[in-house]
């Protein structure tokens, strides 16, 4: 019985305990009328609003310009029918003869890094492989349908793209319990035991999301901040409405002169840089004496409707350096911003720059964007239609709830950070990995109306600040005027801050740019340990003509890019001076790191 079972593919997919099976169904049934009552509850009380309308109008606008291009011209309306029938005939053709026994090559083989289609029976098993080839004849169609259609604005097109994968990536079989061969083993197998809990678990991640479904992409139990991670030991030392500033205890005799600030996203919280002591690069620039100094961002509400990007820069990066001053009497800072707050960094350069104030003697960038006409998906989300409706919205709280921007950053790789929860947590009902990359990716925070919407207005729809346009406090900033040395990283899998962006941005400094590259994404690029031997980077050439040119001289180094920097922060200063303590003086010391903001739930 057993060989049989192996070797026939129809008895892999037969209930074991038809009861049992039945029992569990109802279970489903109950549990999914738990699911919709956590969803519909806040609805009715009015505490959660959908902006669904607006998004799905927006969708059908988008792709009803690329349907009107094709519909328009009944030959290339012929054509493109033509295209996709020709490819379901060959489908078709081929899976006749497979089942004549004939060998057959497939219509069409799935991308090698595409992961949806590991389990064997996609190819072995003819119904699921023929669903899979129809899938992705379909898919690939799809997008050439909007790829060639060349008629319609760049902007738009992008839009269409984008919103195709998503649509695309959505509909793969692979999401679906009777179209996965893998799940509907399980499902058998367990007499729909994984359902019920699947069930369990969506009715929780709506209830956590108060209304919204709140995908879970680690097991947050196991984690808690200021226990298991962001352990570097420090001291908070300042705080405002916006901020509160950490100094971290030294670890070695003698630092760097120059003290260190850290400026992070406030899109995400700070402790990225500090997951845990293998991860934290706040631990290793600390244990290669640096005097490290770190702004936590405040999760913002009402209270912060008002805080615009000059708020962000006097309360959080000003403030900052007069505190470094009075706690270290050096007026001399290198500083970092990550992502967002190396935009905000930059900002701030310039507006220094403008007003004289040279406290900041060297500036890097973690996948930090200057400029913004290749800033990749996310301006998908960016037209003057859809900020205003983003604004509109916010008006009513002051501020824009985090899962949405968790939402729209998953989006971005749906296929990695969004239908492989959705399959295993809700169909395999399988409790995700606890991993602290995805628990910290997760614990998302809220934007402040006045500061999202100057972020999204002068950077990405209207580019002002390499455009020489934008203004802060009454100052046109012209980054050209920047004169001091830069360290500029992008990570070479980059979805949010793409490398060509970032290289593009290099030009408009005034100064010395040391432009470096380094493997893998936005993330793990950056927090890459030097004793981890992961990745590697590539440096070398001065930010001359087009990205490709320069990478193809670049010299590729492996490993961690680290140690590298390290090494150009000391070329440019490396007297070192007596550490420095939290709370030397008399700074007070308000609380022990990592501080209360950085706890505040979004």
């Amino acid at each position: 019985m057993s060989e049989a079972y192996d070797n026939s593919p129809m008895l892999r997919y037969i209930v074991e305990n038809p009861e049992a099976f039945a029992q569990n169904l109802a279970r489903v049934v109950e549990e999914g009328g738990k699911a919709l009552a956590a969803y519909v509850r806040p609805r009715e009380n009015g505490e959660a609003q959908d902006a669904m309308a607006d998004e799905i109008t927006e969708v059908v606008k988008t792709l009803s310009r690329v349907g009107e291009y094709w519909i328009k011209d009944p030959h290339r309306t012929m054509e493109a029918q033509t295209r996709l029938m020709t490819g379901y005939v060959n489908l078709w053709n081929g899976t006749l003869k497979r089942m004549a026994g004939e060998p057959v090559d497939p219509a069409i083989e799935p991308d090698p890094r595409d992961k949806r289609f590991k389990d064997e029976d996609w190819s072995t098993n003819q119904f699921f492989d023929f669903l899979k080839q129809f899938y992705l004849i379909t898919t690939r169609w799809a997008e050439t349908m909007v790829e060639d259609a060349d008629e319609v604005d760049a902007h738009t097109r992008h839009k269409a793209e984008f919103y195709v994968k998503q649509i695309t990536n959505a509909l793969s079989p692979s999401n679906f319990l009777l179209t996965n061969p893998e799940l509907l083993r399980e499902t058998l197998g367990s007499n729909a035991q994984n359902l019920v809990r699947g069930m369990q678990m969506l009715a929780e991640d709506i209830e956590a999301g108060q209304g919204d479904l709140r995908i879970r992409q680690s097991d947050g139990s196991r984690f808690q901040v200021g226990e298991n991670l962001a352990l570097t030991p420090g001291k908070v030392i300042m705080q405002n409405d916006i901020c509160q500033l950490i100094q971290y205890e030294p670890t070695t005799e003698k630092v760097l002169k120059r003290p260190l600030l850290i400026v992070p996203p406030w899109i995400n919280k700070y402790y990225i840089l500090d997951l845990n002591p293998e991860k934290s690069f706040i631990r290793w620039a600390v244990e290669n004496g640096h005097t490290v100094f770190v702004i936590s961002w405040v999760n913002p509400d009402e209270r912060q409707a008002k805080k615009s990007f000059a708020h962000y820069m006097r309360e959080g990066i000003f403030e900052s350096l007069d505190m470094i001053k009075r706690a270290t009497q050096v007026d001399e800072v290198n500083a970092i911003g990550y992502c967002v707050g190396g935009t905000l960094l930059a900002v701030t350069l310039a507006y220094m720059a403008a007003r004289g104030d040279d406290r900041i003697k060297t500036a890097t960038f973690f996948t930090a964007q200057v400029d913004f006409k290749f800033a990749g998906d996310l301006k998908v989300f960016v037209d003057e239609e859809q900020i205003s409706n983003l604004e509109r919205r916010m008006e009513q709280k002051g501020y824009l709830e985090g899962r949405k921007m968790a939402t729209a950053f998953n989006m971005l790789r749906s296929n990695d950070l969004i239908w492989p929860y959705v399959v295993n947590n809700y169909m395999r009902g399988k409790d995700p990995f606890p991993f602290d990359l995805l628990y910290w990716n997760s614990d998302s925070t809220r934007m402040p109306a006045a500061n999202h919407s100057f972020y999204l207005r002068n950077c990405y729809l209207e580019n002002r600040l390499t455009e020489g346009t934008m203004e802060i406090d009454g100052e046109k900033l012209d980054l050209s005027k920047v004169k001091i040395p830069i360290f500029n990283l992008a990570t070479r899998e980059d979805h949010i801050a793409p490398a060509l962006s970032v290289y593009e941005g290099s030009r408009y400094f005034g100064g010395d740019v040391h432009y470096v590259l380094t493997g893998s994404g936005h993330i793990a690029g950056v927090v890459n340990p030097p004793a981890k031997k992961k990745y590697q980077y590539w440096s070398g050439g001065k930010v001359e003509g087009d990205f490709q040119s320069w990478l193809a001289q670049a010299t590729e180094t492996p490993g961690s890019w680290w140690d590298h920097w390290n090494e150009w922060i000391r070329s440019n200063d490396d007297t070192e001076v007596k550490a420095r303590k939290p709370g030397a003086r008399r700074v007070k010391i308000i609380e022990d790191a990592p501080g209360t903001y950085v706890k505040m739930q979004g």
